[in-house]
C-alpha cells in the first residue's frame, strides 16, 4: 500500500487529541505499512520505519506499544522528560548556527563606534541636512539590499546551494565585504560596500532560523530558533567590544585614520570562524528529502537524535509533510498571490509582517547602531559613550537568556504585550531625561532608560519576530512568507537607520524617543488585534486560528481585554468569555472555561 494511497482514504480512528496530526487520522496498521513501503523504496530498515511511523502518528502514547523495546521507550521518555539532553552533533550545529547569528549583530552594529570618526575623514561632520541624511544612508546601505535585493534571492540559493551552502556563501560575502569596506577611502565607497553587505546579511538572516527550525527536536523547536535573536544580540555586544577596543589606535600613517578601519574589519572575524565548521554539520534532513536524498536524510537525523527510532521516527513524519507540501507545488509568483488571497496566508502572513515592523519601530536599533552618539550627545565622553553602547550590548545579550525559557512557557503574544507598554515608558524616559540640567543626573537617567527598555526588548521583541515568522505560514508559501518577512524587517531597519540622524536634528532627542515610544503603544494594539498566540500548535492547529477573520480576532480580544480588566484590575463580578477557539486544545485563552465546560478540577 503506497503512502500517497493511504493520504487519500482516512481511516475512522484517531490518535489521543493531544496527539492530533496528519496522520492521526489513520490507523495505527495503515500507518505502520505506509511507513515500511517508504523504507523499502529507499532501501532504509522496514521494521524500524514500522515502528517509527506508529510513534509519529501518536508520540505520547508510547508506552502502550508492544513492538517498542524497553531501549526505544527510554529514549522516547528521555526526549519528552529530559528535552535538552542532546547528541553533540546537535550542539555543535547550534553553536553554529549561533555564530552566524553572531555575524549578523557584529555586521550591524560595528557601525555604531565606527560613525564616531568616518565622517570626519570624509567631509561630513558638519552639521547639516546634507550630512545627516549621507551619514544615514551609509549606516542603512545593507538594509536597503536586504529588503529590495538580498532576501528575495534567499529561495534561489537555498534550492541550489542547500542550507549549508547558502550559510557559507553568505559569511563569505559578510567577510569580504566588511574587509573591503575597512580599506574606502570616500563616503560613496563605503556606501557602495556596506550596500553589499546586504547580500551577506539578508539570506542568513533567513536561512539559520529555517536550519535550525528543521533539524531541532519539535519539543524545543522554538527556542533553539530564538537562539538567533540571542546570538546576534552577543554579536552587537562583541561588535561594542570590537569599538572599544580600537578607538584609540592611531593612524600608523593609514590614511584617513586606522580606528575605523579596524571596527568594520573586526566583524569578518565571526564569519571566518563560520566558515569553517558548517561543513562538518549534518544538512538540513527536509532539504535532503526535497532533493529524493532519503537515506541521507535519515542519516542526517541519526547525527542529531539520540536514538534510531527518534530519527527513523524524524524523517518518516517530515517526509509526509512533504507529500502534504508537494500537492500544492506552484511557481513563485502564485505563492506570492496565495500569501495575500487567502485568508489563512493572509493573516499569516500580517502576524509576520506585525513582529517584524515592530521590531524596528520599537526603536532598538537606533540605540544599536547610533548609541554612542546619543550617549556622547547627551554629555558622555568619547571613551564613556563606547563603554556605555558596549553596556547596552552586554545587557541586550544577556537578558535574551530569560526569553529562551519563557518564550514556550508564556507564549509570543504575552510577552509581546507585556513589552510595548513598558518599552514606551522606559524611551520616554530616557527622551525627557536629556531637558535635565545637571550633567550626571542627565547622563545617568538617559542610561537607565536605555538599559531598562534593553532589558525589556531583550526578553521580549527581540526574540519573537523571527521565531514567530518562521512558524505562522502554511507549508507551501512558509519560503515566501519568510521573504516577505525578513524583507519587511530590513526595510524598516533601512527607513529607521536613514532617518534618525535627520530625525534628531529637526525634533532633537526628546522628540525623537517620544516618537518611538508612541510606535511602541501601536505596537501593543497591533498585536492584540492581529497577532494569534503559536505556542505549542501542530501545522492543523495553526491552519485553523489563522483561518479566523482578522476582524473577528479582533473584535474578541478587544471584548477579551476589557473583560479582564473588570475581573482583574476592577474586581467585578462579570461571566466569563467563552474561548475564541473551540475545537483544539491549545489555543484557548480562558482555562477556567474550558475547566467549566469538562466539568474538571485541572486541565493539563
Amino acid at each position: 500500500m503506497s503512502s500517497e494511497k493511504i493520504l487519500d482514504s482516512p481511516a475512522d480512528t484517531e490518535a489521543a487529541p493531544q496527539d492530533y496530526n496528519i496522520l492521526s487520522n489513520y490507523s495505527e496498521e495503515q500507518v505502520m505499512s505506509m511507513a515500511r513501503n517508504y523504507a523499502n523504496k529507499y532501501d532504509l530498515d522496514p521494521e524500524l520505519f514500522a515502528k517509527a511511523g506508529a510513534v509519529a502518528r501518536a508520540p505520547s502514547m508510547f508506552n502502550s506499544m508492544p513492538f517498542l523495546s524497553e531501549d526505544e521507550k527510554s529514549s522516547l521518555h528521555e526526549e519528552i522528560h529530559h528535552p535538552w539532553k542532546l547528541p553533540k552533533q546537535l550542539y555543535w550545529l547550534i553553536f553554529m548556527a549561533s555564530m552566524g547569528a553572531a555575524v549578523q549583530g557584529m555586521d550591524e552594529t560595528v557601525i555604531n563606534g565606527a560613525q564616531l570618526f568616518y565622517p570626519d575623514y570624509f567631509g561630513l561632520g558638519a552639521d547639516t541636512d546634507r550630512n545627516s541624511w549621507l551619514v544615514g544612508l551609509i549606516n542603512s546601505a545593507p538594509y536597503l539590499c536586504c529588503s529590495c535585493l538580498a532576501c528575495w534571492t534567499t529561495d534561489w540559493l537555498n534550492e541550489k546551494f542547500s542550507r549549508r551552502g547558502t550559510i557559507f556563501i553568505t559569511c563569505t560575502i559578510s567577510a569580504v565585504t566588511c574587509i573591503w569596506s575597512a580599506l574606502t577611502n570616500n563616503w560613496y565607497h563605503l556606501f557602495i560596500s556596506r550596500f553589499f553587505l546586504g547580500f551577506g546579511i539578508g539570506p542568513k538572516s533567513t536561512t539559520v532560523p529555517v536550519y535550525s527550525s528543521e533539524c531541532a527536536p519539535a519539543k524545543i523547536r522554538g527556542s533553539l530558533v530564538m537562539m538567533w535573536q540571542m546570538w546576534t544580540a552577543f554579536g552587537i555586544m562583541l561588535g561594542d567590544v570590537m569599538s572599544l577596543a580600537f578607538y584609540k589606535v592611531p593612524s600608523h600613517s593609514i590614511h584617513k585614520g586606522l580606528e575605523w578601519r579596524l571596527m568594520l574589519g573586526s566583524a569578518s572575524l565571526p564569519a571566518f570562524l563560520v566558515m569553517m565548521q558548517v561543513w562538518f554539520c549534518p544538512e538540513s534532513p527536509r532539504w535532503l528529502m526535497g532533493k529524493e536524498r532519503h537515506k541521507d536524510a535519515f542519516l542526517a537525523y541519526n547525527r542529531i537524535r539520540n536514538h534510531p527510532i527518534l530519527a527513523a521516527r524524524d524523517t518518516f513524519y517530515t517526509h509526509v509533510l512533504l507529500l502534504e507540501e508537494s500537492s500544492y507545488e506552484m511557481p513563485f509568483f502564485t505563492k506570492v498571490k496565495e500569501m495575500i488571497t487567502v485568508r489563512r496566508n493572509r493573516n499569516g502572513a500580517v502576524g509576520a509582517w506585525v513582529v517584524m515592523f515592530m521590531q524596528q519601530f520599537c526603536g532598538v536599533n537606533v540605540i544599536a547602531y547610533y548609541s554612542s552618539s546619543i550617549f556622547r550627545d547627551s554629555g558622555f565622553s568619547l571613551r564613556d559613550s563606547l563603554v556605555a553602547s558596549w553596556g547596552f550590548g552586554m545587557l541586550n545579550w544577556v537578558f535574551a537568556i530569560p526569553a529562551f525559557r519563557n518564550i514556550d512557557k508564556y507564549g509570543r503574544r504575552t510577552l509581546l504585550l507585556f513589552a510595548f507598554p513598558m518599552m514606551s515608558i522606559f524611551l520616554l524616559l530616557a527622551g525627557f531625561a536629556f531637558w535635565i540640567h545637571d550633567r550626571d543626573a542627565k547622563v545617568g537617567v538617559i542610561a537607565l532608560g536605555i538599559y531598562l527598555f534593553t532589558i525589556v526588548y531583550s526578553a521580549s521583541e527581540g526574540p519573537v519576530p523571527f521565531t514567530y515568522s518562521a512558524e505562522c505560514a502554511a507549508l507551501y508559501v512558509r519560503d515566501v512568507t519568510m521573504s516577505f518577512a525578513t524583507a519587511t524587517c530590513w526595510f524598516f531597519n533601512f527607513i529607521l537607520s536613514l532617518t534618525w540622524p535627520s530625525l534628531v536634528r529637526a525634533f532633537k532627542p526628546q522628540g525623537a524617543f517620544g516618537w518611538y515610544a508612541a510606535w511602541n503603544m501601536v505596537g501593543f494594539f497591533l498585536v492584540l488585534w492581529l497577532l494569534p498566540e503559536t505556542k505549542n500548535l501542530t501545522l492543523e492547529e495553526l491552519d485553523e486560528v489563522f483561518d479566523v477573520p482578522a476582524l473577528e480576532h479582533a473584535r474578541y480580544q478587544t471584548n477579551y481585554l476589557w473583560n479582564s480588566i473588570q475581573r482583574h484590575v476592577f474586581r467585578k463580578d462579570v461571566p466569563q468569555m467563552e474561548p475564541l477557539y473551540k475545537t483544539h486544545r491549545v489555543a484557548i485563552h480562558n482555562k477556567e472555561w474550558e475547566e467549566i465546560k469538562q466539568g474538571v478540577e485541572h486541565v493539563d
